[in-house]
Parts: C-alpha cells; sequence; structure tokens
C-alpha cells in the first residue's frame, strides 16, 4: 500500500509480494524477499513534487509471509526547495494483505515516513499514515485507497487521503494503461500550521514492460477550486509529464 509513486503513484506505498511456484525436478517456493530499483524524471507523491520537479533515485526491499503479512523499507532523494530541508526519505510499511476471493483483495497497513539530512532548525517531519486498500481485479484493476494521518508531518494536524486508481493491460503487447483520482485534506490544529488548502490529484499513465524492468510515462497534476493558490506558492505543484523505469531485482 505504501505504494508512493502511483504511478508514481500511487503511491504510493504498500506492496505484498505473491509467491511464485517454478517447475522444475521438484516444486519449490520462490524467495519471499523481493528488491526493485527505480530512476525518475521527477519523484511526484499524490501530484505534488517531492524533489522540486527534479529526478530521483529509489530503492525498495520487500519480504511477504504466506499468511499475507508483509513489511517493506522503501527510500529516495527528496528536494522540498527549503534550506536546510531533508535530502532523503525512508520509509517502513508494515501490513496484511487478504484474497477475500478469486477478484477481491483486502489490504491493511501502516507507513512510517522519515526524512533524514534535515538540519536541526528544519525540525523533525517524520509521522505515521494508517491506509486501507479494496482491490477488485477483472478486465480493468480497480483500487480504492483510503489513508488518514493523525500527526501529519509531526506538525499535530490531520490528514485524509482519499483516491480511486484503475489500470487495464493491453493483451499479451506488455503495454499497460492507468488513471488515478485522489483527494487530500488537511485539518490543522491552532494557528501554528501554514494555511494549506485541500486539493485533488489525478494522473494518466503508459507503461510497458520488458522482461524485469518497466517504463512508464505519465502525466500528473492538482486541480479543483484551491489548486491555482498552491500552484502560485509553489512549482512543486504544478501540472507535469514524468519518465520512469523501474527494475526487480531478481
Amino acid at each position: 500500500m505504501h505504494n508512493k509513486r502511483l504511478a508514481a503513484a500511487v503511491c504510493a506505498a504498500l506492496l505484498s509480494v505473491p509467491f511464485a511456484v517454478s517447475a522444475q525436478d521438484s516444486e519449490e517456493t520462490a524467495s519471499p524477499f523481493s528488491f526493485n530499483a527505480t530512476v525518475t524524471t521527477d519523484y511526484v507523491f499524490r501530484g505534488v513534487s517531492q524533489t522540486d520537479n527534479g529526478p530521483a533515485f529509489q530503492a525498495e526491499a520487500s519480504y511477504s509471509a504466506p499468511f499475507g503479512l508483509y513489511a517493506t523499507v522503501w527510500g529516495s532523494n527528496v528536494d522540498f526547495g527549503e534550506k536546510g530541508g531533508p535530502n532523503f526519505e525512508v520509509d517502513y510499511a508494515i501490513g496484511w494483505s487478504k484474497d477475500l476471493s478469486d477478484r477481491w483483495n483486502l489490504d491493511l497497513g501502516v507507513n512510517r515516513y522519515t526524512y533524514t539530512s534535515a538540519s536541526s532548525d528544519y525540525g523533525d517531519i517524520d509521522y505515521n499514515e494508517y491506509l486501507a486498500k479494496v482491490t477488485w481485479t477483472g478486465p480493468v484493476t480497480v483500487s480504492g485507497l483510503l489513508g488518514y494521518a493523525d500527526d501529519y508531518s509531526n506538525s499535530g494536524a490531520e490528514q485524509t487521503y482519499s483516491a480511486l486508481e484503475a489500470s487495464y493491460d493491453i493483451g499479451e503487447t506488455g503495454f499497460s494503461i492507468g488513471a488515478s483520482a485522489g483527494y487530500t485534506t488537511i485539518k490543522a490544529q491552532g494557528n501554528d500550521w501554514p494555511r494549506r488548502e485541500d486539493y485533488y490529484d489525478g494522473s494518466i499513465s503508459v507503461s510497458k514492460a520488458f522482461g524485469p524492468a518497466t517504463a512508464t510515462v505519465g502525466y500528473y497534476d492538482t486541480f479543483g477550486a484551491d489548486a491555482p493558490s498552491l500552484r502560485r506558492e509553489s512549482d512543486t505543484y504544478k501540472p507535469g509529464v514524468v519518465f520512469t523505469v523501474s527494475v526487480d531485482v531478481p
């Protein structure tokens, strides 16, 4: 679920790793560990650039148990465009994924966002987010995601995120198309939190698999009544096209 990449995103943030069976002299269960490396022209999280519209290099390691429990560690460089801000983000996720039927899956988890290499003047912005995701797999795969942080960015504010995602595999071509729409709302406590409006985010993408690698080109944007003011405050809310290559490491 962490899957901070909806494409990027979708993110993300939290992933379960399936078991595979290899046909040899005897059937063997594949390793429950999974590794992934990614390079992208922009690290976009829920419609907003986390690298000041610059490139990012990312890595992920996951473990999945037979009974559905999983754990993931994911890392990326970041640039919030503020002096003394963090240079790296490392996220830790733990959750439980259960197939309710042949088509329905339920995924519950918690993600810990941590940021390193920030100056002492910048402050601690680490926080937890609790996530629930329901996925229906058919001709089109559709997922609904709900996230809640009770202390967003260690500020005392409450953040809620809801999203709907869909993807479609185009036959045996290796191509797939995806789309998503999400809504972020932040409820500040007191007057300490800077004014920040709620907003929507959306994306459309096309991906092509090349063996263990997947190349994706996507368009990401923020929109809604408050989007113009957000864009005036920061270029990181502006729309853009992002190219990403992700490789599963054996």
